[in-house]
């Protein structure tokens, strides 16, 4: 390497590698503790992700009792519970009026700021942190390690090397690359003999293969339908114990998506993992009991068509009229018993999730087995990982938040902790 390309180095008390919740969180938790902190993002401000997902309002927890609530985490609920014990949705909320900015209860029993969005908690946060001495360095893209084991970036000033006392990674998962969520970090992590859950769509859309076209709904529906919410109906992944659940969706031109999807998406990706497709069951009459939608479809219609009758009967019509068309037989159409089980269980299947990139989170990030209590990688002591780059997913509605708040602020007492008990650099 010639003198002119050389990186400049630096060095640093505690380096946090990306500006999200999560990295912002543990930075703020150390510059509590009076430990400099150095936060360094790839993109030109911090929060970018956090700032797009609050345009539409900002859901940052949920209300629901804390059993209720932990058991969103499936799998890892034992690992993130203690977390959110000691940062419950609770603290989180009263985290975010301390900063000014002043919360509600949505019907859904979502948490909102009063105002919705992102930014002022944002701009309040940021104001906080560089108050504190959080010193942050935007546009600063890590690539790994450097031989010597320091970290390496490139930087609008060229590439850096920074030596840190201990490192925190808060790197995101592998969706909304733009915003700075690309999963490039799992292979440079891998090569370290850190074992990464491969990175999988989370919250996301699935496509469908339906009976009347080779890919996708056929040209008739997608070309009048796409784009369009199906409402009040009840959705459960075929042969899932779980009860249905009920919402709203809504179709896209080869497929659906939607809060009632993303809730199920993580059974539904696993079915596809697992036998090739997944069978969703649609309920499009949930306040009705079978027996009593089979009385109404099998009451007389006289010269009505099929369509003004369901539409009297049952209230189908439009979109969950034109779905019966697309998934079910004309002759099971023609058959009272057959189109009331139809219309309570319509069957659609998925074939595949949308790319992860378009996903709203991720599943899969460096496993817990791998970190200890303070979410210190055991074989690298000084290294830190944090928020969605973990392997957990939850579902929307808060849950996401949450954790990464409260994952952030646990790794950020671990650093803490660490640097207390006199631990030394260390090499990777």
């Amino acid at each position: 390497m010639s003198a002119a390309s050389a990186p400049s180095r630096s060095t640093v008390r505690v380096a946090i590698v990306g500006g999200g919740p999560a990295g912002l969180m543990a930075a703020e938790t150390l510059a509590a503790a009076g430990i400099h902190v150095d936060v360094f993002d790839a993109m030109p401000s911090v929060g970018r992700k956090f700032l797009l997902a609050g345009k539409g309002g900002l859901n940052i927890t949920h209300s629901e009792a804390f059993e209720a609530f932990v058991s969103r985490y499936g799998t890892r609920r034992a690992e993130l519970e203690p977390m959110m014990t000691a940062f419950s949705p609770q603290a989180l909320r009263d985290w975010v009026e301390a900063l000014g900015v002043s919360t509600f209860v949505g019907t859904s029993g979502r948490v909102f700021p009063a105002e919705m969005k992102a930014a002022p908690l944002m701009r309040a946060w940021l104001h906080r942190l560089r108050e504190a001495g959080v010193r942050i360095h935007a546009r600063h893209r890590w690539t790994g390690w450097n031989a010597d084991g320091s970290l390496a970036f490139t930087t609008p000033a060229g590439p850096l090397a920074v030596t840190a006392d201990a490192t925190l990674l808060a790197l995101g998962g592998g969706s909304w690359a733009r915003l700075g969520s690309d999963g490039a970090w799992v292979p440079w992590l891998a090569e370290k003999g850190i074992a990464v859950a491969p990175l999988r769509p989370a919250n996301c859309g699935f496509l469908v293969a339906s009976p009347r076209a080779a890919a996708g709904w056929s040209e008739h529906l997608a070309s009048r339908f796409a784009g369009q919410p199906l409402k009040s109906v009840a959705m459960r992944v075929a042969g899932d114990a779980a009860p249905p659940r009920v919402g709203e969706a809504m179709l896209t031109a080869d497929g659906i998506e939607g809060s009632l999807i993303y809730a199920l998406s993580a059974a539904i990706r696993d079915r596809i993992e697992a036998a090739g497709e997944a069978l969703l069951e649609i309920d499009l009459a949930p306040g009705r009991p079978l027996e009593r939608v089979l009385a109404e479809v099998a009451h007389p219609r006289g010269a009505r068509s099929l369509a003004s009758h369901l539409q009297s009967r049952v209230g189908i019509a439009g979109l969950k009229m034109a779905l019966l068309r697309e998934c079910v037989p004309a002759e099971d159409l023609a058959d009272p018993t057959r189109l009331a089980s139809a219309i309570k269980a319509l069957p659609v299947r998925l074939v595949a999730p949308r790319p992860l990139d378009e996903a709203i989170s991720s599943a899969g990030g460096v496993r817990f087995e791998e970190l200890d209590d303070g979410l210190m990688v055991k074989r690298q002591p000084g290294l830190f990982c944090a928020g969605e780059m973990l392997d957990w997913e939850a579902p929307t509605g808060g849950y996401l938040l949450t954790a990464c708040f409260a994952s952030g602020r646990r790794a950020g007492e671990g650093v803490r902790d660490w640097l207390a008990a006199g631990a030394r650099r260390y090499t990777i």
